[in-house]
């Protein structure tokens, strides 16, 4: 975890960052949850993502939320539903626009999903720092198993 700037009162970097998550995130469109995710590499903002339906399609904002119809739970069968998670947004501008995220740390608001998980692990990011926990066992036992290094924010500050 880095820690304050010292004596000038600046945000650390992972606040920073984490702060334009959050902002980012106020983009979604999602009834449930909205996340944000912002790639990072060498202290320089690579992409952002939040979560929200495919470009030119309706968002559940407008149409409603087809898990909430359908009483899933959270972190179960994501493949019913119409938004594309914050994190694999992100991924998608980098590939869109040419950006190599690897090495590159992802900012997110959550943890990321089994699904985003193994998108990260492709994508190559080294570091994912979080704010909330997310339910999904597969995904830590995969990010466990990985040499990415996860950071808690929440946990982290409470340390300095």
């Amino acid at each position: 975890m880095e820690e304050k700037e010292e004596m000038d009162g600046r945000p650390s970097w992972d606040e920073y960052f984490m702060k334009m998550a959050f902002l980012v995130a106020e983009r979604s469109t999602c009834l449930r949850r909205k996340v944000g995710a912002v790639i990072v590499k060498d202290k320089r903002i690579l992409t952002t993502g939040y979560n929200g339906a495919p470009r030119g399609l309706k968002h559940c904002s407008e149409v409603g939320c087809l898990r909430e119809r359908l009483n899933i739970p959270s972190g179960q069968r994501h493949e019913l539903c119409r938004g594309v998670h914050a994190e694999q947004n992100a991924i998608i501008q980098a590939a869109i626009f040419g950006i190599s995220i690897e090495g590159g740390t992802l900012y997110t608001t959550n943890c990321p999903c089994v699904l985003c998980t193994k998108m990260i692990l492709n994508a190559g990011i080294d570091r994912i720092v979080y704010v909330e926990d997310y339910f999904d066992d597969l995904s830590k036992e995969l990010l466990r198993e990985s040499k990415i290094e996860l950071v808690n924010f929440k946990k982290a500050q409470e340390v300095i």
